[in-house]
């Protein structure tokens, strides 16, 4: 006979399960592996410009964007616990990678991928990956427009081809006011190819939307900017030949010292990775009706992570506007993830030399309308005009974001969404007189009872307010019936407000009397000293009243 507990430890294993397996137990023929080749050559084609242009806004070489797209977008597709879900470099680490960058260089920067891999495990074991849906969404809207603000900040010196004496300082205040200086260095041919390039893109968007347009304006302005000789940067001149393939796998150096300057990164990038890839998991979600396994997801983005640094990659998460590709070009499932690497990867093999003649004003174009559609005007604006408190936390994000750090504005404006919903709760707890029936004329109900009900969750944040009514209600009677049948749970500190009132009842010779709990409320104040020995539980009001009719209290 099957043990009944049999059931928990097969849904534990499938929470971790890919959905590559998934897949391919429901049945997987030629039509799906034909459709999934298909999806997979459309993301490609929609990856190629942007792993390069976010490895160079980054500040590393436009092929480890190619190295990231590769190696980590095969692992989050094999392992992952979405069917849609596309891994690769993510515009939003372009802030956390350029300053990892610039503090402990690229090796660095190796290490600390490599070891967010191991967190990104960590929190998958944990079972940490059904919790990052609880961050607020005018968290998350904030900070996406935070980093859109920010990556367009990165690309002003390439849109406009200015050229600085040192470095892009770092805050974005500063960072605007070098540029304002070198104002007079703009090269127009660079301006013109940036702005052609973003004219492209929107105009084969408004009559060929189903075309790739990012990589078609690409290829279009540097065959122009080829054969008319303009003098832009192109990728060849400051970077070089791209390699036709991954390096070998090596493990990043390590040591005490490389571990602590590389942990804090490693920490942020982990944050960050785990909710992006999350959310471009629920945005899959939402556009094909499938559900995907958080958990399984952060233990993928994990393995991603730490293979992509092996082979001289970088952060790896899952990409909203790839994984939007991906469900809209007909995937059937992970394989068209797994292609779309591949491609990425013949790409590297047959075409690296041509990526050379890419003017960077051209990426920067792409990013700039990345940034852009970042920015979700729609959702801002109907969170200001329909709650202050959103509003809020939305211009908190935003503003620590863009103005100081990017896991600061994240924990800010999870801290503030709480306590605004902790205050909204509070408010919705109520302590009112309910009509109550008719009593017997020899029992004077309300010289002798007071009945009250408690509507909505009584916790912490409302106990205060309620302890202090239900202590002067509970002064002016003998017996105290409070209802709990519209209280859907209690936490310890309403219980113990409950204790300390049936303590003080029973010194005045009075009695307090529940009724309505249901399970879980019995349990919490059962644990917190209530049982029969402090307060009569009964299932309703009149059932409490008839009890206390029965034996009138004594005078």
């Amino acid at each position: 006979m099957p043990n009944a507990a049999s059931p928990k430890p097969r849904h534990s294993r499938v929470q971790f399960e890919p959905k590559l397996l998934t897949v391919l137990r429901e049945g997987y023929g030629l039509a799906d592996l034909r459709a999934d080749m298909i999806a997979g050559l459309t993301v490609a084609i929609v990856a190629l410009p942007l792993s390069m242009a976010i490895a160079i806004a980054s500040g590393v070489g436009p092929e480890r964007g190619l190295f990231t797209a590769i190696i980590g977008g095969f692992l989050v597709s094999a392992l992952g616990g979405s069917r849609f879900q596309i891994g690769g470099p993510a515009g939003a680490f372009i802030v956390l990678v350029s300053a990892c960058v610039a503090d402990i260089g690229v090796d660095g920067l190796i290490l600390a991928t490599f070891l967010s891999g191991f967190l990104l495990l960590g929190m998958g074991l944990l079972r940490l990956g059904s919790y990052i849906k609880f961050i607020p969404y005018p968290v998350t809207v904030g900070f996406t427009a935070g980093i859109g603000v920010i990556i367009f900040s990165s690309q002003i010196k390439d849109l406009l081809g200015l050229h600085l004496t040192g470095s892009e300082t770092g805050p974005i205040l500063e960072k605007l006011a070098t540029l304002w200086q070198a104002r007079d260095t703009l090269t127009p041919a660079a301006l013109s190819v940036a702005v052609a390039t973003v004219v492209l893109i929107l105009g084969l968007r408004a009559v060929r939307p189903r075309w790739p347009g990012m990589l078609i304006a690409v290829v279009i302005v540097s065959a122009a900017a080829v054969l008319i000789g303009l003098p832009v940067e192109t990728i060849y001149s400051r970077f070089g030949d791209l390699p036709r393939l991954p390096p070998w796998p090596a493990l990043p150096v390590l040591s005490l010292a490389t571990l602590g300057a590389a942990l804090p990164y490693a920490l942020s990038f982990t944050l960050l990775g785990a909710i992006e890839s999350l959310l471009s998991a629920v945005v899959a979600d939402g556009m094909s009706g499938h559900r995907h396994r958080p958990n399984a997801e952060l233990l993928a983005q994990g393995v991603a992570n730490s293979a992509a640094a092996i082979f001289g990659g970088f952060c790896v998460t899952g990409t909203i506007a790839r994984t939007a590709t991906n469900v809209r070009a007909g995937s059937r499932g992970p394989l068209s993830g797994m292609f779309h690497a591949i491609f990425v990867l013949a790409f590297l093999l047959i075409a690296a030399p041509l990526a050379g003649y890419i003017p960077l004003a051209a990426l920067a174009g792409v990013l700039a309308l990345v940034a852009w559609n970042m920015i979700e005007r729609a959702e801002i604006a109907a969170l200001v005009r329909t709650s202050p408190g959103d509003a809020l936390v939305l211009a908190v994000t935003f503003g620590l974001v863009v103005l100081r750090d990017l896991t600061e504005g994240i924990v800010v404006g999870f801290a503030l969404g709480g306590l605004i919903f902790i205050k909204r709760m509070s408010e919705n707890a109520k302590l009112e007189a309910p009509n109550t029936p008719q009593m017997d004329d020899n029992f004077t109900l309300q010289d002798q009872v007071v009945v009250y009900r408690i509507r909505g969750a009584f916790f912490f944040g409302a106990a205060a307010r309620v302890a202090s009514a239900l202590d002067d209600i509970g002064a002016t009677c003998r017996h105290f019936v409070l209802d709990f049948d519209e209280v859907p749970f209690v936490d310890s500190t309403a219980a113990h407000v409950i204790e300390s009132l049936a303590r003080k009842m029973a010194r005045r010779d009075g009695r307090l009397y529940l009724t309505g709990t249901n399970t879980q409320v019995r349990q919490m104040l059962n644990a917190q000293g209530v049982d029969p020995q402090t307060v009569d539980f009964y299932t309703t009001i009149t059932t409490a009243l008839n009890a206390i009719a029965a034996h009138p209290p004594k005078p």
